[in-house]
């Protein structure tokens, strides 16, 4: 719980400290893939340097105007993280329950967040592009 309420903390910070108005000059304009690519990964840099939830407070309503804009965010929230520990809540929670011999390194960790998180950004952010040309959106 004081976790989360830190986080909160966090936030304002960010929001009141300029850096709120430093990602909003970084929001890509429009919905076409590279935009996209560019808001998820928007979305995953501050995930690795303060927490997916205050990115997420901090990104969201910068592009609430656009549907799809927000799915690139969340996508980049949400899979972004993977490339640290400290970036999802629920990788400090999930690899504070693993127990020995399943509890990974924290260079085996970010060996393979730095292997894999690009490629599943990217791949999620063309799905994402590709079903909404589909539905029309």
């Amino acid at each position: 719980m004081f976790f989360v309420l830190a986080l909160g903390v966090i936030f304002q910070g960010v929001n009141t400290g300029g850096v709120h108005d430093a990602l909003a000059r970084l929001v890509p304009d429009g919905t076409d893939l590279p935009a996209l690519i560019g808001l998820a990964l928007l979305g995953g840099l501050p995930a690795n340097l303060l927490n997916n939830l205050p990115a997420t407070l901090a990104l969201l309503p910068l592009v609430a105007a656009s549907p799809l804009a927000v799915l690139a965010v969340l996508v980049g929230v949400n899979v972004g993280p993977n490339l640290t520990f400290a970036g999802s809540l629920a990788t400090l929670l999930w690899r504070r329950q693993l127990t020995e011999p399943h509890h990974p390194s924290a260079r085996a960790f970010h060996l393979l967040g730095a292997l894999s998180t690009l490629p599943m950004l990217l791949a999620a952010t063309v799905a994402l592009w590709a079903s909404a040309a589909v539905i029309g959106g």
